[in-house]
């Protein structure tokens, strides 16, 4: 099972690349009872990658888990255990939210995410990049493209045509994301045609 602060080298990462821990999630099982003792899974394909233990206190959750450190003592495994503290604020329309402190030395950001390296902490002190941040222009389009293609019920690939009005919508909600599809898939051709070397209007001569 891969530990935590193992994994990936060099170059930034992205929230996709740490494991989250999420205190809304928490919240929503009904966990974050003081007294209450319990241990939180990720998984991949159904297979377990990782497992923390969490003790809720009053204000606050302690962590338990075991991390590879690989600064120090050739990679060896410690078992990390400190208290991430809990913050409430007021919603709008009634009832409270709940967030993370930053338990990372002189931040005490207010989150609902952090994420597992050696130490959980949030996004800024881990210097996350979200996965949208790292994709090419043509590629964020594709994927732009695809999630209308979903909406509108289409086949997925944006080099199957187009489709017809879902039942039930209205034209002008089809006609706008219809736009907003074929303006994406034009940059993602677009994006595409520059990397294959092709240049608008021809093609470039190759030699066989």
């Amino acid at each position: 099972m891969g530990g935590f602060g193992s994994g990936r080298r060099g170059g930034r990462f992205c929230t996709d690349d740490l494991r989250p821990l999420d205190v809304r999630k928490i919240n929503r099982d009904g966990l974050l009872t003081p007294g209450r003792r319990f241990n939180w899974q990720w998984t991949c394909n159904d297979e377990v990658t990782g497992t923390i233990s969490l003790r809720v206190e009053t204000g606050r959750v302690l962590l338990n888990y075991r991390s590879q450190n690989t600064s120090f003592n050739g990679g060896e495994w410690e078992t990390m255990n400190y208290p991430v503290s809990l913050d409430w604020t007021d919603c709008g329309f009634g009832g409270q939210r709940v967030w993370w402190r930053c338990p990372a030395v002189g931040c005490g950001r207010r989150v609902a995410v952090l994420y597992g390296g050696r130490v959980f902490a949030c996004r800024e002190c881990h210097r996350l990049a979200y996965r949208s941040q790292r994709e090419a222009f043509d590629d964020r389009a594709t994927r732009r493209a695809d999630k209308l293609r979903d909406r509108l019920g289409w086949e997925p690939g944006i080099l199957n045509g187009t489709g017809w009005k879902p039942k039930g919508m209205h034209w002008r909600t089809f006609e706008r994301l219809h736009r907003k599809h074929d303006a994406n898939v034009e940059t993602a051709l677009a994006g595409m045609a520059a990397k294959l070397g092709i240049l608008t209007g021809q093609l470039k001569d190759f030699d066989f």
